[in-house]
């Protein structure tokens, strides 16, 4: 029997949890078998000698802003280098379909292009099906998507501050139900980001219920100026998924040093709902600075009614007055230069304002002699709303709480724009690897597999990846379990990792011997599949 790979002699991590072992992995087309060490089929395409090495399921990103920029550049080295084969797009509620109008899709793009950035493509795309034909064989990793609950209040309600009727709930209930009918896998809210943030618990709860009617979940960025706004936002989430009896999963879960409380509360909250029968799960990403766009620093009246009334507004002197009385209100460290050092901004396109990429608001006040809403009010006119910042985000002396937590998951949130990203978008997968497993020893290495494989397929409803098991789809990275460790830091946050030598997406090495091979044989996710 000829087979078109043999990774022969390695040891099987095989996602499941349990403890390595020796063997070897071969390949017919995009499938797979498992093998004793040295009981291979004779006739091989390719053999690659994991003597020494781990081989693992593709590791599965659960958060990633890559719906827009993947698509200019679908080799996606930042993500296979790591062993990413499959990821989460769609996120914060922030997709890009269904918008039927292109003047909807272009306002979206521009609004969110601080994050998720603007590349010069195609925007052809009007319905869920038609988006995700976009990355089937044609992007190197594969795609899970989720119907972002922004997207839904455009369609049904447009941009504004207005409460979901009856009528309007039952529409965009159907457009949510279409789009999994479509390939959805559930539906992601971002309560930061209008006009997703206008949506009521109510609204996202009717919205979880028709998701898990359809096999599917709801994937949160919560509120977090809500009550408290340290445990408070967390509790709305459960909420949701009590009331719809839907799972919930949140995204980018962390403990911030300035938090009223410690960690132990926040995932006490976890640990209550699901003792309490709830179906509830996390992602957290391993490194301590956040990025976004910058209109994330501006309320949700001044961004209401979409972009062009956002500029408005910015170019609007009582607009800005009100926003200074707001950032007043807030306390001295929004009104001082020094309380604005820890935004690095980046991602300018204007010739005049380049000098200012990897540079901090802070400096940009500075220089420019003004005060911090003219500061971003100017640069977001001058840029087109386009730019993004990185900031300080989780603690890290408590980060290991959430990776090492039995519902954690690993997600990324990586960011494609600003020439100085957060680092968690080249290092996530690599520094579990490296920093908590090998060298701080806080959890073993097959539970840290499982957290990035077979964990977070089950969340997605996949039923053939996440594992190495004979018939599953061909997903493997191969690694050094000596060697592997993240590169990119604060500082030089593009450095690709050590260690991930090897890369297989559907039966194709994408990574080989640590190049890219220039494949692109990624498919669209769909439940049960």
């Amino acid at each position: 029997m000829a087979v078109d790979l043999l990774i022969d002699n390695g040891t099987i991590v095989d996602g499941s949890g349990t403890p390595g072992r020796p063997g070897s992995v071969f390949v017919e087309g995009d499938r797979l078998r498992l093998v004793e060490p040295g009981h291979g089929p004779p006739d091989v395409g390719r053999r690659i000698d994991a003597t020494g090495k781990v081989v693992a399921p593709g590791f599965i990103d659960l958060h990633s802003h890559s719906g827009l920029m993947v698509l200019a550049s679908p080799l996606h080295e930042p993500k296979v280098r790591q062993g990413v084969t499959s990821e989460v797009i769609g996120v914060d509620g922030l997709s890009y379909a269904p918008l039927p109008s292109p003047d909807d899709l272009a306002a979206l793009v521009e609004m969110n292009a601080g994050l998720d950035g603007a590349p010069d493509i195609a925007y052809d795309w009007r319905t869920v099906t038609e988006y995700l034909d976009r990355f089937e064989g044609s992007v190197s990793v594969n795609v899970g998507f989720l119907v972002g609950n922004s997207a839904l209040r455009i369609c049904r309600l447009g941009w504004d501050d207005v409460p979901a009727d009856e009528r309007a709930l039952a529409d965009m209930t159907a457009m949510l139900g279409e789009a999994m009918g479509g390939g959805a896998l559930g539906f992601s809210s971002g309560l930061d980001y209008p006009p997703g943030s206008f949506a009521t618990t109510a609204e996202l709860t009717a919205l979880n219920a028709e998701a898990a009617r359809g096999g599917g979940f709801y994937h949160t960025h919560v509120r977090y100026p809500l009550g408290d706004r340290f445990l408070d936002p967390f509790r709305e989430a459960i909420e949701i998924g009590r009331r719809s009896s839907g799972p919930v999963h949140i995204t980018h879960f962390y403990h911030r040093q300035t938090h009223p409380g410690g960690p132990e509360q926040l995932l006490g909250l976890v640990d209550d709902a699901r003792a309490e029968g709830l179906d509830v799960t996390f992602d957290t990403y391993p490194y301590e600075w956040a990025a976004t766009r910058l209109l994330i620093q501006l309320p949700g009246w001044i961004q209401a009614g979409g972009p062009a009334r956002l500029k408005e507004r910015l170019a609007d002197q009582s607009a800005r007055a009100r926003l200074r009385a707001e950032l007043a209100a807030r306390g001295a460290a929004y009104t001082s230069v020094a309380g604005w050092s820890d935004i690095r901004l980046g991602n300018f396109a204007s010739p005049a304002n380049l000098r200012w990429e990897g540079h901090t608001l802070a400096e940009v006040i500075a220089e420019r002699g003004c005060d911090a809403v003219d500061a971003i009010s100017d640069l977001l006119l001058e840029e087109d709303l386009r730019v993004g910042q990185v900031t300080s985000g989780p603690w890290h002396a408590t980060l290991h709480h959430f990776v090492t937590h039995p519902a954690g998951m690993i997600g990324t949130d990586s960011t494609f724009v600003c020439e100085l990203p957060s680092p968690r978008t080249y290092g996530s997968f690599p520094r579990v690897l490296g920093e908590f497993v090998r060298e701080r020893a806080l959890l073993g290495l097959e539970e840290a597999v499982r957290k990035m494989t077979s964990a977070p397929a089950a969340r997605l409803g996949l039923t053939d990846r996440g594992l190495l098991a004979d018939g599953y789809r061909a997903d493997v990275v191969v690694f050094d379990p000596a060697t592997v460790r993240a590169n990119a830091t604060y500082d030089e946050p593009r450095r690709y990792p050590d260690g991930i030598e090897q890369v297989i997406v559907n039966g194709v090495a994408v990574i080989s011997d640590g190049r890219h091979t220039g494949a692109t044989p990624g498919r669209v996710l769909r439940r049960g599949g």
